[in-house]
């Protein structure tokens, strides 16, 4: 039987932050990873740039070197892999989370590389693999993706990028700059104004001289192989197309939180419930980390922000444990 204190599920920079404070304290812990190390962070688009600094994105004391202010994703996956080597972590790859009971004082995890069991459980599952999803027809076809790789295969194709915050402009511009005929579909009535300072004045110039083409107040509402219809305040708009990028956000994974009897706050932007000291969660003995936290309010918590968290959540289990073992004599 696979038994730990302590069983963490994510392997992005929050399950990576809380195992390595678990190693340095001594709990006997497992980080379940169901893709690869940082499967989110290897899953962003290859030319991707950090809006942190290398500094702000530091944990467990090792330094995080890269070669100008603000670090690539591929210096970012180097400084992960360096830390998983240099702590020796105990992580399963590929191992999916199928289910999760509370059995007595236990945990009882079913994944697909069988069952673990512990005492306490982090949540760390972020939010990057649950796209928020169009729900219209033709979403489902090939050419429709919710996440952004690389330009090179857009090149003189004509595109649809949906969306109107950070990933939809980084999208379009590198799109357009390597050749694509652009679309923006932008749900409100002018981009999100908290768009990276270095990319705002780029992305409104090219809208302006109508290098890229945006329709503001319009939604998407049908995708078919070589065409898209556009709902516009001037009526429905067909446009051909080859490729539609629905930059449209993600949402944490509500289906295992809710599995595990973690309840959602009712409001819009379905928090699940934690302490906001110790970050536990309505069911005792299981801690949320990360942006999970968050809810659908996906830009409040990043990397930055939620580095103190593996401390705060370790030193709770390790409390917890201490006071069960105190003598009648000792309290």
């Amino acid at each position: 039987m696979s038994q730990f204190d302590l069983i963490i599920i994510g392997g992005g920079p929050s399950g990576i932050n809380c195992a390595i404070e678990a190693t340095a304290r001594g709990l006997d812990y497992i980080l379940l990873e169901k893709g690869v190390l940082v499967n989110s962070l290897f899953n962003f688009p290859a030319n991707m740039q950090f809006f942190s600094t290398s500094r702000n994105l530091e944990i467990g004391s090792i330094p995080f070197i890269s070669h100008t202010d603000k670090p690539t994703r591929k210096e970012a996956l180097e400084y992960y892999r360096r830390l998983y080597d240099f702590y020796q972590l105990n992580v399963s790859f590929k191992t999916r989370v199928d289910e999760v009971h509370k059995k007595d004082e236990a945990f009882e995890v079913t994944t697909s590389k069988g069952i673990f069991y512990a005492k306490y459980l982090v949540c760390a599952t972020g939010f990057y693999d649950h796209p928020n999803k169009l729900n219209i027809q033709g979403e489902d076809l090939p050419k429709v993706k919710h996440y952004y790789d690389e330009a090179h295969h857009y090149i003189g194709q004509k595109v649809v990028v949906v969306g109107g915050a950070n990933s939809a402009c980084d999208v379009a511009l590198e799109t357009w700059q390597k050749g694509a005929e652009v679309t923006m579909v932008i749900r409100k009535p002018a981009l999100y104004d908290k768009v990276k300072y270095w990319i705002l004045p780029n992305i409104e110039n090219r809208i302006k001289e109508g290098s890229i083409q945006a329709f503001f107040n319009s939604s998407l509402i049908s995708i078919s192989d070589d065409k898209v219809d556009i709902k516009t305040p001037k009526g429905i708009v067909e446009i051909e197309n080859d490729f539609v990028l629905a930059m449209t956000g993600y949402r944490p994974d509500y289906a295992l939180l809710s599995a595990m009897g973690v309840e959602i706050s009712s409001d819009q932007f379905q928090t699940p419930k934690h302490n906001v000291e110790n970050f536990e969660s309505n069911i005792p003995n299981l801690f949320l980390m990360g942006t999970v936290l968050g809810g659908l309010k996906t830009s409040k918590y990043f990397i930055e922000n939620t580095r103190e968290q593996a401390e705060t959540v370790v030193s709770t289990i390790l409390k917890k444990e201490s006071s069960q073992w105190k003598t009648p004599d000792s309290c």
